[in-house]
């Protein structure tokens, strides 16, 4: 790409974005230096940009990294905007991006873009596996699996790219234009990043920003302060409902999931009850994705009766004398928590808690009323949590250190005919370096009982 040739770029972050980014930027001639502020031993990474030539600054942010020459800064979505050398290079008027804006630029495939505060993964997992189904050529990454511009470098123009973006990659963009975008829905969360509701969802709507009338923009219909948001967008609307009729798009019709194309065409896919995907929204916005994207009724079908699920988002994980455990580590906040509650019809044996962002859980305490018999409490929410189950009348709770603990707590709590269910309804990053990990050590503590 020559618009990058012989440009000063600063790479700030490395992670696998960053590295790809460098790396991509560099096969385009840019002259890059990349910048991470964790130590050298963590930096994964960083050995192999300096085998390719590419500068490569640990430990620290150097004063005079971002300056009038640099071009263009691409940041890690996670770096927020305060950090000194992001900071600056805004003053100066340079280009701050993420990767995501890069991987648009350079895009001959279509993309298709799912975000959202809940679902993102369990739907762009779903699109991806109905277009396989269908026999259309897709690649899915983006904020799961493979790094979009690695992707967006080799995918051809008759093929798909189904992308999940987070509000931390879409905040980052200038130009980014997906075919098909899908905002699933949104409540409170990253509001320690975004500040506020109204970042937060300026942040999410940058995935219509560029969208033109050749263009689909899909919204939740059952969210009208969304709705009225995305009221003047330049895209053809569609809208996914479980409770009433749309006018274009998917809903829910006396059990049946209907589509309608707005021009008289009137669709039944699947029953409700016949789809294992834990969230019917979930299912809704995938079936109008995949339409628009050219996959047959019968592809559909199959995938939503037969979908696994995805890890760490209400995955089965064992039954250990007559009580079911389920890992729910990807809710990550009280919204995630309160549908895996919902979703449960026997006792719950709740493990919960993480990182601390300010709220108060009290929208929880009628879910959890009469629906929770114990809570397992852990990191920096802990006592808030436990004082929300108080609330709701439950006599059983502790706090612990461990997820160990907290397996070994809630086994002892449950009894048969009980399920145990992780769903922290909190970010992991005060204890763990990622839900991933999280979840990955309550199956470990389950299956060593």
């Amino acid at each position: 790409m020559n618009r990058y040739q012989n440009q000063s770029v600063v790479v700030i972050g490395m992670a696998k974005s960053g590295v790809a980014v460098a790396k991509l930027l560099h096969r385009f001639g840019a002259n890059v230096v990349v910048n991470d502020k964790k130590a050298r031993e963590e930096a994964t990474g960083a050995e192999e940009l300096e085998e390719l030539g590419i500068p490569v600054i640990c430990g620290y942010h150097p004063d005079d990294l971002i300056h009038p020459g640099i071009s263009l800064v691409v940041k890690n979505p996670g770096i927020p905007y305060e950090a000194p050398p992001v900071a600056k290079a805004m003053e100066l008027g340079i280009p701050v991006i993420t990767e995501v804006e890069l991987a648009s630029q350079i895009a001959k495939a279509p993309i298709i873009g799912i975000t959202g505060s809940n679902g993102k993964t369990t739907t762009t997992t779903l699109v991806g596996l109905i277009l396989k189904e269908a026999g259309i050529e897709a690649m899915v990454g983006g904020n799961i699996g493979t790094v979009l511009c690695g992707l967006a470098e080799v995918a051809e123009p008759d093929q798909w790219l189904v992308a999940e973006l987070s509000s931390f990659q879409l905040m980052g963009t200038r130009e980014f234009r997906p075919h098909i975008g899908v905002l699933l829905n949104l409540y409170p969360a990253h509001l320690d990043y975004h500040h506020t509701m109204e970042e937060y969802l300026a942040a999410k709507c940058k995935l219509f920003a560029n969208q033109t009338a050749d263009d689909a923009a899909i919204l939740p219909f059952d969210q009208p302060e969304v709705r009225e948001k995305c009221g003047e967008l330049s895209a053809r609307k569609y809208f996914f409902s479980k409770t009433q009729e749309v006018p274009r798009g998917a809903y829910v019709d006396q059990g049946m999931i209907v589509f309608v194309d707005g021009e008289g065409s009137r669709e039944e896919i699947i029953a409700v009850k016949d789809i294992t995907v834990p969230h019917v929204d979930n299912a809704l916005a995938a079936i109008i994705v995949t339409r628009l994207a050219g996959a047959d009724k019968q592809s559909i079908a199959q995938v939503l009766s037969t979908f696994p699920g995805v890890e760490h988002r209400m995955e089965f994980v064992a039954t250990k004398n007559g009580v079911k455990y389920f890992n729910d580590s990807k809710a990550t906040n009280p919204e995630a928590a309160s549908r895996a509650l919902q979703a449960c019809k026997e006792p719950i044996v709740w493990i919960c808690g993480g990182l601390d962002r300010g709220i108060d859980f009290r929208e929880l305490v009628p879910v959890i009323t009469g629906r929770v018999k114990a809570v397992v409490a852990l990191g920096q929410t802990a006592p808030i949590l436990l004082e929300r189950a108080r609330e709701a009348g439950i006599k059983e709770g502790i706090r612990v250190d461990t997820v160990e603990a907290a397996v070994l707590a809630a086994s002892k709590f449950a009894d048969a005919g009980d399920v145990v269910l992780l769903s922290p309804a909190c970010a992991s990053w005060d204890m763990f370096p990622s839900f991933e990990v999280r979840g990955s050590m309550f199956k470990d503590g389950v299956h060593r009982l």
